[in-house]
């Protein structure tokens, strides 16, 4: 009962232990920033300190049971661990704090070179996580001890110590990064966490009361122990932990390729290879007997099986995207997708894994008899294990990449379990036949050093975002991959695994002779000289038109180049400086001179090798323009740039008058995520505006200063310059109505009636999780419809489109509007009717709108934001807006005038308003059937509370009405 109990509580730190690094992890971030840095640091320093911790504690067990021994009485093991426990337990209640004194020490000291920076933060990390996991590393070795009764059961509770342990850190890899971390927070979290290691503290501080005798050691005077056995058999312990480690990270990056690079896919392979070491570890404890023979037999099988997936992995893509079209795009079908995603891992990677876990176990079963103190072998066994998991993290996962790619960094991995393969059956097969030996292990170390090279190609095609396909049968995907394979229009012109992404450039010929060029990320699309030049280009210029002076800027994200050599190419500019962390990013840049001006070598644009958030924290002075160009926020770290913090920290880094800009996609995304990050930027932001580049690409705009708006004199004089008004023609824009037609919402109107709701933080990250869900629906998130009249005017006030049209002269406003009707419809379909319908309501013969409203009810591929639009809705929204119309009615039905409601709120623009009298007017001529006392007069009030103040005093009137 004793034994089952603290096999049970194994559970329970495990599960601790894992949520504790995902946790750890989010907090590094904020202080690296950047997500892989945090996670190469967090993973190397947890198994170093795992490292230290199981060679500290399994010496300490081994001489806290020889001492035992000595007095004759039982050692108190469980006692030590309870201390242990408890201890990791009031560590995790002051982590917030003690994380808040080395943020602050780290801010403090000047990082004058960028190396020596992150060295020091790392520094400063490894003194903040390192005490609890050294703690942590005593679970092994003092439960072995302490739960083994006899040598003959030591490699089995051995073995369930391990898979037990093993399973709850599976659980706490999904619960903590789906669950806990988004509903609590990382302080929160912490703070759980500690309440489940003070309550196993107490509990085995209560076992102590049934300790037992230590295990014996049953050697002989003829069985010495041979300290070279266990050196080599602890080399191979080392080499497949570093051989292992360094697979999950390939497989880690393959998943980014193969599913897309989300929490989820992360969190789904890390799930998989954990459950699997335990499965195989528990497995072992099965075993009645284990010859000699075994752990050479699972040795070679590990070998042979982690080869056949080197030749699996161009298959992936394709076979990725059949399981996709298996599934829809509906919420209900998230977790049976990701169910599925799971046991496919499970049945790809899980032999090699669990081969993996096995190996453990059968080391300590081989050396168990020649040294009694089993905690001690323990101690030291997977000591070196967490070693070579530590030089499998720090290398495989970050520093072997900025020299090979992924393929070779595998290869690496296959070397180092051929060589431990070739150890174990030098160890185990006799003297004879040590020459044989040798030379299969040659020949396997060259064939592995022959391996082709994975097809690039193949890999960067990003299928994961294709939802849909008439794929009845396999064959059919791999049709489909060969034909876009085989296309001469796209052709992949640079390819390099970096430590942070995967890049990739891709060339195509577009049937007009135009030659383009666009940036992959991890198969993803993040920029295209071509279709996305207009929402980079805008990204730079629209900021440079509105601040109140440009001279300095900084630019989030290299990309294709082309923000950057707009603002460069700007006369007022003194320095553009570009904060980029990808190098594979870096050394695609020259492919891209030929569209973005020369940006790679143009004098003032000076590129700095670092994240974002730590190159801001560093920067010194005001900046007049900042821009970030993230990639979608359910990309792994990319939320961290939509975070308070991070835009705090570019609040705080502009000049006054300064414009803060950031590109987000309104594709593969849904209403919450949209609401959520505006509802972040509204709390950090004293105004902000959103405009858009290219259809579906949103431009959010932040202003520091609480008073600003936009200067139309000092804009329209910006825009009349040679420099400005190239980049605009180079964007497509050839007049100021045609610019201003891009502003969605003006300044004031976001944050001005902001219903409560949760807001986006490194300590509460939510975004992630809720880009996530919507970039497996694949939809489109749109912006708030408008919810109050106070909104309605203040945005009517500041629309620069509106202030600039009314300025003109008759004939000159009517040309304007005609032009921002024009831009409109190019791009986004929902504002386009609605300009249509205004320049119809003010001449209805404009007979040369025919060809506008073809496009906005025919298939226009870039109008993909505000749904198909109706020549019946069109109808309606004349409706609205036709006084005439109304004045006809004599009665209205409750569910006419709610449609007019619909459509008013979700077509309304701040540049063309709808007359709110006319809404008005619908209610007060409704008409409710019997039984629906009430829906008339709720209607009414709402209306008017849609329009502007100036029509509070018809409440009075609704009585009589």
């Amino acid at each position: 009962m004793l034994r089952a109990a603290g096999l049970a509580l194994t559970v329970l730190t495990g599960f601790s232990g894992l949520v504790y690094e995902v946790t750890w992890q989010k907090y590094v971030a904020t202080l690296l920033g950047s997500h892989s840095e945090a996670t190469a640091a967090i993973l190397g320093i947890f198994l170093a300190g795992l490292s230290v911790g199981y060679s500290l504690f399994g010496r300490l067990t081994a001489r806290i049971v020889e001492d035992a021994r000595r007095r004759e009485k039982p050692p108190r093991l469980f006692l030590f661990y309870a201390l242990i426990e408890g201890s990791i337990g009031v560590y995790a209640l002051a982590f917030p704090w003690l994380f808040d004194a080395v943020r602050a020490i780290s801010f403090a000291i000047p990082h004058t070179a960028a190396g020596f920076g992150f060295a020091f933060d790392v520094g400063l990390v490894a003194l903040l996580v390192g005490p609890p996991t050294v703690l942590m590393g005593g679970t092994i070795p003092i439960l072995t001890q302490a739960l083994s009764t006899s040598l003959g059961d030591a490699t089995r509770f051995h073995a369930l110590v391990y898979g037990f342990n093993t399973i709850g850190a599976f659980a706490g890899a999904l619960v903590g990064s789906f669950f806990l971390i988004p509903g609590i927070g990382l302080h929160g979290t912490m703070f759980a966490m500690a309440a489940v290691n003070l309550g196993a503290a107490g509990l085995f501080g209560l076992f102590e009361r049934s300790r037992r005798r230590p295990v014996s050691a049953e050697v002989s005077a003829l069985d010495t122990p041979d300290a070279s056995v266990f050196a080599v058999l602890a080399l191979v312990g080392l080499l497949t932990g570093f051989g292992m480690m360094v697979v999950q990270n390939v497989s880690i990056r393959l998943g980014g390729l193969v599913l897309g690079s989300s929490e989820y896919t992360f969190a789904t392979i890390v799930s998989v290879f954990v459950l699997c070491i335990a499965l195989g570890s528990l497995l072992v404890s099965l075993a009645p007997r284990i010859p000699r023979w075994v752990l050479l037999l699972n040795q070679v099988a590990l070998l042979g099986y982690t080869s056949i997936l080197y030749f699996a992995v161009e298959s992936l893509p394709a076979w990725a995207l059949f399981l996709r079209s298996r599934f829809g795009t509906e919420p209900s079908d998230f977790i049976p997708f990701h169910v599925s995603t799971f046991l496919a891992i499970f049945v790809l990677l899980g032999p090699t894994a669990i081969l993996a876990g096995a190996t453990l176990p059968l080391l300590f079963h081989a050396l168990r008899r020649d040294y009694g103190d089993v905690g001690h072998v323990a101690g030291a066994l997977y000591s070196w294990n967490a070693l070579g998991s530590f030089l499998g993290a720090l290398l495989g996962g970050y520093g072997l990449l900025f020299f090979v790619d992924l393929d070779r960094v595998f290869q690496v991995a296959l070397f180092s379990l051929a060589l431990g393969a070739g150890l174990v059956a030098w160890q185990t097969l006799p003297r004879g036949k040590l020459s044989w030996v040798a030379l299969a292990t040659a020949v396997v170390g060259l064939g592995i050093a022959v391996l082709p090279a994975w097809d690039s190609r193949v890999l960067t095609l990003g299928l994961f975002r294709q939802r849909a396909g008439d794929f009845e049968r396999m064959s059919d995907v791999h049709t489909a991959v060969a034909l876009r394979l085989d296309s001469q229009l796209d052709r992949l012109v640079f390819h390099e695994d970096d430590p942070v992404a995967s890049v990739s450039v891709r060339e195509r010929n577009h049937p007009d002779g135009v030659v383009s060029r666009a940036l992959m990320t991890n198969g993803k699309g993040d920029g295209e000289t071509r279709a996305d030049y207009p929402t980079m280009a805008l990204a730079g210029l629209i900021p440079a038109i509105l601040a109140e002076k440009v001279e300095r800027a900084f630019v989030i994200g290299y990309g294709t180049g082309v923000t950057v050599g707009e603002l460069a190419s700007l006369e007022t500019i003194q320095e553009v400086r570009v904060a980029e962390i990808s190098p594979g990013v870096a050394r695609a840049a020259p492919l891209f001179d030929f569209a973005n001006l020369g940006a790679s070598t143009h004098p003032k644009a000076k590129i700095v090798q670092s994240d974002a958030y730590r190159a801001l924290m560093r920067s010194e002075g005001g900046y007049d323009v900042i821009v970030s160009e993230p990639s979608n926020p359910w990309t792994t770290g990319v939320e961290m740039l939509f975070s308070r913090e991070f835009l705090q920290a570019a609040r705080d880094r502009l000049s006054p008058g300064g414009v803060y800009v950031q590109w987000y996609h309104q594709y593969e995304t849904d209403d919450e995520a949209v609401k959520l990050v505006l509802r972040t930027y509204s709390a950090v932001f004293d105004r902000v505006a959103v405009w858009y580049g290219l259809g579906a690409d949103l431009l959010l705009l932040g202003m520091q200063d609480a008073d600003f708006e936009p200067d139309l004199a000092r804009a329209l004089r910006r825009m009349a310059r040679a420099d400005i008004g190239a980049g605009l023609q180079r964007s497509g824009i050839d007049s100021p109505a045609s610019l201003f037609a891009h502003e969605l919402v003006p300044v004031g109107v976001i944050g001005l009636d902001d219903t409560p709701g949760p807001i986006h933080t490194l300590i509460q990250p939510r975004l992630n999780h809720v880009a996530g869900r919507a970039f497996f629906r694949g939809g489109a998130g749109s912006l708030p419809a408008l919810r109050s009249g106070r909104e309605a005017a203040v945005g009517v006030r500041n629309s620069t489109l509106r202030r600039y049209v009314e300025g003109l002269a008759p004939v000159q406003a009517e040309e304007a509007r005609r032009s921002a009707t024009l831009e409109a419809c190019r791009y986004r379909r929902t504002q386009c009717i609605t300009f249509v319908v205004d320049l119809l309501s003010r001449n209805p013969d404009l007979s040369e709108l025919t060809p506008l409203l073809d496009q906005v009810y025919g298939p226009s591929p870039r109008a993909r934001v505000g749904g198909a639009v109706s020549p019946e809705m069109t109808a309606s929204l004349m409706r609205i807006a036709a006084p005439g119309f109304v004045a006809g009615l004599r009665l209205v039905r409750p569910e006419v005038a709610e449609h007019a409601t619909h459509l008013y709120r979700r077509f309304y623009q701040y540049a063309t308003p709808f007359d709110p009298r006319i809404l008005v007017e619908f209610w007060r001529k409704c008409r409710a059937p019997v039984g629906s006392d009430g829906v008339c007069e709720s209607g009414l009030r709402q209306a008017q509370a849609l329009a502007p103040n100036g029509l509070e005093s018809n409440k009075s009137q609704s009585g009589a009405d």
